[in-house]
């Protein structure tokens, strides 16, 4: 099935997060059939890791959303972190497991709209890789607040999505984030520190890498 006609049949029965679940499992453990598993972690990602190591001897707490089949969450366990990475499938969480049989990752089966609540203001740093965006736009503003809600005051917020130019719907998924979307981050009183970009020719939708801190 399309992932367009996957969605739509969720969004129907007011799931959107479920069909995250129908794609793992219906990939039967290929790839392939995720868009978004390259195998490899976030490259923007490596070379934010790499501009800012950890110092001191105590390990911060991330905590990855959307872990998908894991790579991210890897990278950041290798960069010294202590890492709890979820995913609403747990398909893709028993897949993480099995590519990475000995690793420190705690991999959990989590909603992002149902979050456990001891986790609420426990993270240093927060991971979005592209989970918004794969979400309708109705719901987006649920969304954010849900991942503010996982940062300790002193955390750093680390979203890495596609970003249209326009405040009129898009096409989806996935559904390109707005200026005025992401500026929902400051509203709930997160200021963007810095942004790297990837804009690719001919094409309107670049790919932004943000950091937020209060």
């Amino acid at each position: 099935m399309e992932i367009k006609n996957l969605v739509e049949k969720h969004l129907q029965n007011n799931q959107p997060s479920a069909w995250f679940e129908e794609l793992y499992a219906q990939a039967n453990q290929n790839p392939q059939q995720i868009p978004w598993a390259h195998l490899q972690p976030n490259q923007q990602l490596i070379e934010w890791l790499k501009n800012n190591p950890i110092h001191g001897k105590q390990k911060p707490q991330a905590v990855i959303i959307g872990c998908g089949l894991g790579d991210d969450a890897q990278a950041f366990a290798e960069a010294g972190y202590h890492v709890t990475a979820f995913d609403v499938s747990p398909t893709a969480i028993n897949w993480c497991k099995q590519r990475f049989p000995h690793s420190p990752v705690d991999y959990v089966t989590a909603d992002i709209f149902h979050l456990p609540s001891p986790w609420q203001q426990k993270f240093d740093l927060i991971w979005e890789c592209r989970t918004i965006q794969a979400l309708p736009l109705n719901v987006r503003a649920q969304v954010i607040k849900q991942v503010v809600a996982l940062a300790k005051p002193t955390a750093k917020i680390l979203v890495s999505t596609h970003i249209r130019t326009t405040e009129e719907a898009p096409n989806g998924p996935p559904w390109p984030l707005s200026s005025g979307e992401l500026n929902q981050f400051k509203q709930l009183g997160w200021q963007e520190k810095c942004r790297s970009t990837i804009h690719r020719e001919n094409n309107p939708i670049s790919i932004a890498m943000i950091e937020y801190q209060q």
